[in-house]
């Protein structure tokens, strides 16, 4: 494993450092704004719901227009440098929300960022490597943003223990956000960008491989129960975590993902990618049972917590290796953008469900439509023409 991290090229360390403080900074902030919305502008799990789905919506049409544009231009630092500009910059602004819809209007705008720099990072990271490394590429990647998600809210657990408010901890995000800036400025466009041939991009559906729809299906039925991590967190809330212990349960599922995504991924590449997302679909199902279904203890939660960060090593530089495999190498960033697309976009409707079931019914019946969500793509994927 030393030998194989050690031949990836500056371009994967360098994304993944830019990565790991960008999650640092975002992770300060994103285990404490349910408690904001929820404690400060006392606001509910519906209105959480078309926070986290409106956002992420809103940016995932941007991603799929970046990662054309990317393509077509064979440009991609620009994408990148003004998409981690831009969530530097409103991130922080939400401890300054006096209202749950300016906490949207500020989770839009980081997504907006989002939006702009993931579909182009990825292609990067694909026309980096051989397609041998890729599981290993994407795994080291997500590793290191998964490592900036424990030290952002073991950061965040300090500052509050030592009695900085909840808004002072959201401004204070601003200062690794520089250094992110700071190092996608150093960030090399990829060799083949300025000799390939600027060709026109076909974006449509219609113009995918059909092993790729297929893919994207599958992928879109697990993120309709898929809804944003936020309603994790409120659970915890829920079953009488506070603040500071919050933030710690967060810290302890991004050290087990960050600490497994890199092996896990790896393996990808030896066992293939459906293997090891079905297996991660699969242990997605069963822990929403458990954590909504079944009657639990707070206690469990520092069980369940860490198993779903797990799950999430399996899944996430798996997916994306995965897409890398189904497309050219000249249609990669567009091909990211349809990804994101589809798993960015559904969540707006998987977000508002959830909410939804929450607060007019019970936490049961949103867990359990999401694990059922869960297998009926792991079904999908399973019957799915694919030698990968």
């Amino acid at each position: 494993m030393r030998r194989a991290l050690a031949s990836l090229p500056r371009t994967v360390w360098l994304l993944g450092a830019i990565s790991l403080l960008n999650d640092a900074a975002s992770d300060m902030i994103y285990p404490l704004v349910p408690l904001y919305v929820a404690t400060v502008l006392m606001a509910g799990p519906k209105a959480l719901g078309w926070i986290e789905g409106v956002a992420e919506a809103a940016g995932s049409l941007l991603k799929l227009v970046s990662g054309v544009l990317a393509d077509r231009m064979r440009r991609i630092k620009p994408f990148v440098v003004i998409g981690y500009g831009l969530a530097g910059i409103a991130r922080p602004l939400i401890g300054i929300a006096t209202s749950w819809l300016g906490v949207l209007a500020f989770r839009f705008v980081d997504r907006v960022g989002k939006g702009l720099r993931s579909a182009p990072r990825d292609a990067m990271l694909a026309g980096s490597v051989a397609p041998s490394q890729r599981g290993l590429a994407y795994g080291l990647h997500r590793g290191m943003d998964n490592a900036g998600a424990v030290i952002g809210p073991l950061i965040a657990a300090a500052l509050l223990s030592a009695g900085v408010s909840l808004q002072h901890v959201f401004l204070l995000a601003i200062v690794p956000a520089v250094f992110v800036l700071i190092m996608a400025l150093r960030l090399q466009e990829p060799a083949h960008a300025d000799v390939a041939p600027r060709a026109r991009i076909d974006w449509r559906w219609s113009a995918l491989p059909p092993r790729f729809r297929r893919y994207l299906m599958a992928l879109g039925l697990f993120t309709l129960g898929n809804a944003s991590n936020m309603f994790l967190l409120l659970r915890a809330q829920e079953l009488g975590l506070g603040a500071t212990r919050i933030t710690l349960l967060w810290a302890a599922f991004s050290a087990v993902a960050a600490l497994t995504s890199t092996p896990l991924s790896a393996l990808s590449d030896r066992i293939g990618r459906r293997r090891l997302i079905l297996a991660g679909w699969g242990g997605y199902a069963v822990l929403y049972v458990l954590l909504g279904v079944i009657t639990i203890s707070a206690g469990w939660l520092w069980v369940l917590f860490p198993a779903y960060g797990l799950v999430t090593a399996m899944i996430e530089g798996t997916e994306r290796a995965l897409v890398a495999d189904l497309v050219p190498k000249e249609s990669a960033g567009t091909a990211f953008g349809w990804y994101y697309l589809v798993t960015g976009l559904l969540l707006l409707p998987a977000s508002a469900i959830f909410g939804a079931l929450w607060e007019n019914g019970a936490p049961m019946y949103a867990f359990g439509l999401s694990a059922m969500f869960a297998v009926a793509a792991g079904v999908v994927l399973g019957t799915a023409r694919t030698s990968t």
